[in-house]
């Protein structure tokens, strides 16, 4: 019997133009908050305190984010692929996780592990991110083997989502893009909200979220976001509780200068393993020979002994000032700590301690100038980053409940540093970017006294053509280039080589003129080499690295219609394969990665009659068939899927004018229960089932 260890090496868990008008969620969510009437299309303007990662966006349909380009580039002109889930749809939704908040995205890859709330372990294109893809306020989230940060989808304004290559301004990052997770910042005007939730597994939440001036010469704002969570999970030994406060203040002096102070607290408890018992024979590699049954139903754990805490927190500010129309200095600067105690029971208990430290500072200046006809806009900046984490982990054939001694330790600090240029180019219809960075890596790991060092140079690049018409047709092609350290070992010992990758990318956009609506397609083929995975090995979850090449297309749609009809569209074609890893593996495709996926969701609002006010809303995910190993055995093959989702919501006012400011809404996921088995790597989970919660929020 083959079964999976939850935390040896924890890593088990992973199996694996300037005037363009920003607008804050918040701001814009006032502006919506009486959706029981849609709005014709609207720009909000001057509601947001702080600029730094502010997403542009009108309902579904974001019209621009800096997390593409570190400026101010429309998404129509930005020559690669982009998406963001806009407020609005954060809203709407309602997703839990960072997992739900993506699942609707072309090219994202969600739920390979099953049912696993420990980590939002995911890909994009085929290509893991989970370590090295998301972002936080545009700088990278530092994370060790076992320490990954957590995130609180109540505190988003957004997320946006880069595909393909971005090192060449970002440094170490996946090939297969980045998530840039947008902070909620500070507004102009009095912002407030209070919500309870309920729902599924006795699910009990609190929260609340505060934002507006604190001077009267409007100098200097705040907001203050929290909850607090009680809930179980459909498995009866793993938690979802958690506490979470994120400040924030912006001082704005004068109109050029900004600086915005961002912080979060976070403790969270869930279960140290949530894996079932698998029943399947394996050959001397621990490999399935045949499959019986695949995943039970049997907990693979113990109740008694399965608490995985986590405690994190960051601080960091933004700094932006603008001297003139020619010069904008930009700095931000976020320091992150994090520390986990993860218990877990197979055949004795076990036992991860996990404490990881990191500070990343980008500082940039944005040069705008014009030669002849043709205007430039001109990035240069410096991005230091340093992470260091330590490890200790025990086993022992003990009672339940008592902690084993902690007797295997292993350390690691890497330190990154790049330098950086860009140069958008703007002549007449025209758009060309070009970019390029170097880094220097360092690394220093220690395990049972022996150090392995090693030292790591690279450049990256990205070039892209674009040609934008006047009826909002965009087509364009580029190219880019990725380098990423990896923490941590590989299988037989010393440190993981860095991964390196390379993508081409064609594709084509459009922005239907006179609707807030907008068409997006790409085609693409990348590269990747070194790749950290996880796979069974000896019955054991480890590190091995392999090159592996990915190609396909992706379709999307977004629109948001002053009929009360907003739609969320896509479409993805994934043909992932395995380049180098073993003889047996080379051509096969990659674990889990399916041919096609799918996902539609509508959105809408009564506008007129007795229902006036009511929102109702449905979704639709297909996931295609797909293998569970990497050698591509039909014994271990996933089937294709389809998970329905909907919601509905009332705002109250509209039974009685005094109950202004009160919505109810009611989101369920998996509306179905399609719970089927799903493989990763050599071993078989569980889909989550179906979940729904419950919420009233009050507004004013």
């Amino acid at each position: 019997m083959l079964m999976k260890v939850p935390a040896v090496h924890l890593r088990l868990a992973l199996l694996a133009s300037s005037a363009l008008i920003l607008v804050p969620g918040a701001a814009l969510a006032q502006v919506n908050e009486a959706r029981t009437i849609q709005l014709d299309e609207v720009t909000v303007e001057g509601q947001g305190a702080g600029q730094e990662g502010a997403i542009t966006a009108n309902g579904y349909v974001a019209t621009a984010t800096r997390s593409a380009t570190k400026t101010d580039t429309p998404v129509l002109e930005t020559p690669q692929s982009v998406s963001v889930v806009t407020q609005q749809q954060l809203e709407d939704r309602k997703p839990q996780s960072l997992l739900d908040a993506v699942s609707y995205t072309p090219g994202a890859r969600v739920g390979s592990y099953g049912f696993d709330p420990r980590y939002d372990a995911f890909s994009i294109r085929g290509i893991d991110v989970t370590y090295t893809g998301v972002f936080r306020d545009g700088l990278r989230q530092v994370n060790s083997p076992n320490g990954l940060f957590r995130l609180e989808p109540y505190g988003l304004e957004g997320i946006s989502i880069l595909r393909g290559p971005a090192a060449s301004i970002y440094g170490a990052s996946s090939t297969g893009g980045i998530v840039d997770l947008i902070s909620k910042r500070p507004t102009f005007l009095p912002f407030r909200e209070v919500e309870v939730q309920t729902g599924s597994y006795g699910r009990l939440q609190g929260a609340f979220d505060l934002s507006g001036p604190v001077t009267s010469d409007n100098t200097l704002f705040y907001r203050l976001t929290g909850l607090v969570r009680d809930a179980g999970t459909e498995i009866d030994a793993v938690r979802d509780d958690r506490a979470y406060i994120a400040p924030a203040l912006t001082w704005k002096p004068t109109d050029s200068t900004t600086l915005t102070l961002l912080g979060e607290y976070m403790d969270a408890t869930t279960g140290g393993t949530a894996a079932y018992i698998n029943n399947y024979a394996t050959d001397a590699a621990g490999n399935p020979t045949s499959l019986s049954v695949g995943a039970t139903r049997v907990f693979a754990g113990d109740p008694r002994y399965n608490d995985f805490r986590q405690q994190q927190g960051r601080i960091g500010y933004e700094f932006e000032h603008r001297f003139n129309d020619m010069f904008t200095l930009r700095q931000r600067t976020r320091f992150s700590a994090l520390g986990t105690n993860q218990e877990y029971v197979y055949g004795g208990s076990g036992l991860t301690r996990e404490n990881n430290w990191g500070i990343v500072s980008d500082t940039h200046l944005e040069t705008r100038l014009r030669t002849g006809d043709v205007d430039h806009t001109i990035l240069s900046g410096l991005d230091v980053s340093r992470l260091s984490y330590v490890s200790k982990q025990g086993f022992g054939v003990i009672p339940i409940g008592t902690d084993p001694v902690l007797n295997y330790r292993e350390e690691q600090t890497q330190t990154l540093t790049g330098i950086y240029i860009q140069d958008q180019v703007k002549w007449q219809n025209w758009r060309l970017t070009l970019g390029g960075r170097h880094d220097w890596l360092t690394s220093e790991y220690n395990t049972a006294g022996f150090e392995y060092d090693r030292d790591d140079t690279k450049f990256t690049g990205r070039a892209a053509l674009g040609y934008v018409t006047d009826f909002g047709l965009a087509p364009y092609v580029s190219y880019g280039t990725s380098f990423t350290p990896n923490p941590g070992t590989i299988l037989g010992g010393g440190v993981a080589e860095p991964t390196t990758g390379e993508q081409v990318e064609v594709g084509v956009k459009y922005d239907l003129p006179g609707m807030n609506a907008s068409l997006r397609a790409a085609v693409f083929d990348l590269r990747q080499d070194n790749a950290v995975v996880y796979q069974v090995v000896d019955a054991t979850n480890r590190q091995v690295q392999l090159d592996l090449r990915s190609q396909g297309f992706e379709l999307e749609g977004v629109a948001s219609l002053a009929e009360g009809l907003s739609v969320q569209a896509s479409y993805t074609y994934t043909d992932a394969r395995i380049l180098k890893l073993t003889p047996e593996t080379e051509g096969k495709r990659l674990t889990s990665v399916p041919y096609h996926m799918a996902s539609l969701w509508l959105d809408y609002t009564v506008q007129e009659g007795p229902a006036r006010g009511l929102g109702i809303a449905g979704g639709v995910r297909y996931v295609g068939s797909s293998f569970g190993d990497n050698l591509n055995r039909p014994i271990i093959e996933n089937e294709p899927r389809t998970y329905l989702d909907a919601a509905l919501r009332y705002y109250l006012e509209n039974i009685d004018p005094s109950l202004k400011g009160l919505r109810l809404q009611v989101n369920a996921s998996n509306l179905l229960d399609e719970d089927g088995q799903v493989c990763t790597s050599n071993y078989c989970y569980f889909d989550e089932g179906r979940k729904v919660v419950a919420s009233l929020r009050y507004r004013w």
